[in-house]
């Protein structure tokens, strides 16, 4: 029984990416090397993760969306040119990803459960010190679905206007009206 070589992905042993740059891996990855990508994969996850669950507001399909992203990154590898690091370049491959799938679900539904999670979130507690980046995270899930994605593509990923207009598929106005509703409804949750 013969194997193809083509065919079969190199794994290379873990200790050798542990001293190599992560231009080395991407170039190892993109010649096959399942070893090179999975290293980028755990220098990634949880950031990606974190993105992914800013996005949907939701831990189950943001670990959906996570793998997603790793997925298409692996097909799309090939296509990656090095103009920019790869962390952005993945960065924008799981906003795309993450794009993708809110508009497949549909606007109504991310909306009755945005507007429902917000009040809870302005209910008035005591605060404590160690409780604000819950806080904060558990507001900007709440947001309503269009105005949580320009947020976090604008205050947390540090896309400008007109590149979340290209990526949304709105206009520039738009962007900055979901924007300033965004900040508008954080403040008032955080405030309580």
């Amino acid at each position: 029984m013969s194997v193809s070589l083509a065919c079969v992905a190199v794994r290379s042993p873990a200790s050798l990416f542990e001293t190599m740059s992560e231009a080395d891996l991407v170039a190892r990855a993109q010649g096959g090397d399942i070893g090179a990508f999975e290293s980028l994969y755990r220098t990634h996850e949880s950031r990606i993760y974190g993105l992914c669950l800013r996005m949907v507001a939701d831990p189950a399909r943001a670990e959906d969306l996570t793998q997603e992203a790793f997925i298409r990154a692996w097909q799309k590898l090939h296509s990656f040119r090095g103009r920019s690091a790869f962390s952005t370049w993945l960065y924008r491959l799981t906003v795309n990803v993450a794009l993708a799938d809110i508009r497949s679900r549909g606007r109504r539904q991310d909306e009755i459960t945005a507007t429902d999670e917000l009040h809870a979130v302005a209910d008035p507690q005591p605060r404590k010190q160690p409780n604000t980046r819950i806080d904060l995270e558990r507001a900007i899930a709440a947001l309503p679905s269009q105005a949580r994605l320009v947020f976090v593509l604008h205050d947390v990923e540090g896309y400008r206007h007109h590149e979340i207009g290209e990526i949304m598929g709105i206009a520039v106005g738009t962007s900055k009206a979901h924007l300033h509703r965004a900040r508008r409804i954080l403040r008032e949750a955080l405030r309580s």
